[in-house]
């Protein structure tokens, strides 16, 4: 069997007194579509950046297919293949889409420095930016402002920024939060279409959206997995739905 794409091995992060993570075994498979739910306060939010590098553990390693990255910083982790998007985007609001998405091209090519020069600079950058720009249908506005864009579609920029780095690994933190209703198919039908070899885990409090996306679930409580299995077996798990799901409803809006 072959290593998991992503592991955690006893990982812990405490904060003075607060043990905010507490010695978490977790993996996530090449191709995984993995949800983490929990209640506010769970350590949710504390796990995946200690997943990308933002954060240091108190003890414990990261694991990126079978090399331990846990000295790894954030940027080094991006190159290796962990990507992540944040519940709230970190856009260029002020460049067109069609420049963000190149720019983030050409950090992974290693061509930023080109793109002090106009942005049709690089061919090639361009050639691959306007690709991924057509997988999620946003070809039509390549040339608006980030600005100008209602808020789901700039959630979709900002998910083919994340995308054009060619992760193995795929970290959206409620990809879906502050869009409204009306636009969040968007935002789902896209993750639903993205490779499938890409593993992708995903914090979310819409159990709506958490059932129609993942394969697998592990919920965290205090800082520690509570429960972790199929949709299926969480839903009908009378713990999970005493300390959780059945104290929030479908709904929970707040942060873990």
């Amino acid at each position: 069997m072959s290593e998991p794409r992503l592991e955690t091995q006893a990982l812990s992060r405490n904060f003075g007194a607060l043990r905010a993570v507490q010695n978490i075994d977790f993996k996530l498979e090449a191709g995984a579509r993995h949800a983490l739910i929990g209640p506010n306060g769970a350590g949710k939010t504390t796990f995946i950046n200690l997943l990308t590098g933002m954060l240091p553990p108190s003890q414990g390693r990261v694991m990126l297919a079978g090399r331990d990255i846990t000295g790894k910083g954030q940027a080094e982790r991006v190159k290796l293949g962990v990507a992540r998007t944040f519940q709230i985007n970190r856009l260029f609001r002020g460049l067109s889409v069609l420049e963000n998405i190149s720019i983030a091209v050409a950090e992974r090519k290693g061509a930023a420095w080109s793109m002090l020069y106009p942005v049709g600079r690089r061919a090639d950058v361009i050639a691959e930016a306007i690709e991924l720009l057509e997988t999620l249908k946003l070809a039509d506005i390549a040339g608006h402002r980030v600005s100008e864009l209602p808020y789901g579609r700039q959630r979709l920029v900002e998910l083919a920024i994340t995308l054009a780095l060619k992760p193995d690994v795929l970290l959206l933190d409620e990809p879906a939060a502050g869009v409204p209703s009306a636009e969040s198919h968007i935002i789902l039908d896209a993750i639903e279409a993205l490779p499938k070899d890409i593993a992708v885990l995903i914090i979310e409090h819409d159990m709506d959206v958490v059932f129609r996306f993942a394969k697998h679930v592990t919920v965290m409580v205090s800082g520690a997995v509570f429960a972790s299995g199929t949709p299926r077996d969480i839903e009908a798990n009378p713990q999970v739905r005493a300390v959780y799901l059945g104290q929030t409803g479908n709904k929970d809006s707040g942060r873990g």
